[in-house]
């Protein structure tokens, strides 16, 4: 079984905890995560572009001279593509580009990106992160006591804690999530995964 270093809010070590190996001594499977990766990015496309076909043009409802006798090439409207001003053929339309992957994959690609940080120790457990009111000076104290500060650190706590989402997210290499939505993307996004002993014990009640 894996194991890390427990630290308080002061950078000092108070013990050691040992890590689920189904959890963070998995096999790192980097096709996996590299699916998982894509998938969730694919999933944040707004799929808004949109062209307008000769249909949605405005005007061209009559057709612009005879069928025949003119010399000149047949037309119906003058929305048609060939004209200046005419529609778009096969132009993007509104779509969404979100896919889903089978849920043990994703499981198992969470696994090997949880277990990629364990194996480059670059996870960090706290036994517990409490503040009583919003200050983002009291964070940046902490991280430079994890000596963190300049690093890219994602934050992740068992519960909802509101009070430290308002003091981390003014740090633009900070970011806050809580155990139940933790995905691939952002375990790979982040230098650093802090977390408290409370949050490791959630993710692997999910995933183990």
């Amino acid at each position: 079984m894996p194991q890390v270093t427990v630290y308080n809010v002061k950078g000092t070590e108070i013990g050691q905890l040992e890590l689920s190996n189904k959890v963070f001594g998995a096999k790192v499977n980097p096709v996996l995560m590299h699916e998982a990766v894509v998938m969730y990015l694919a999933r944040q496309r707004v799929g808004t572009a949109a062209t307008k076909t000769r249909g949605l043009v405005s005007g061209g409802g009559k057709k612009p001279w005879r069928q025949k006798g003119t010399g000149r090439a047949r037309q119906g409207s003058i929305r048609a593509p060939q004209w200046v001003g005419g529609g778009t053929v096969f132009g993007p339309l509104p779509r969404d580009y979100g896919y889903t992957m089978p849920k043990k994959a994703r499981r198992a690609a969470l696994c090997s990106a949880l277990s990629a940080k364990v194996e480059n120790q670059n996870i960090i457990v706290l036994d517990n992160w409490q503040l009583d009111t919003p200050k983002t000076k009291e964070v940046m104290e902490v991280l430079k006591n994890l000596q963190v500060a300049d690093k890219k650190a994602l934050i992740v706590t068992a519960d909802n804690n509101q009070i430290l989402y308002k003091s981390a997210r003014n740090i633009p290499t900070v970011s806050t999530t809580i155990a139940q939505n933790l995905n691939t993307y952002e375990v790979l996004n982040y230098d650093t995964l802090i977390m408290t002993k409370d949050a490791v014990a959630k993710v692997e009640e999910v995933l183990a």
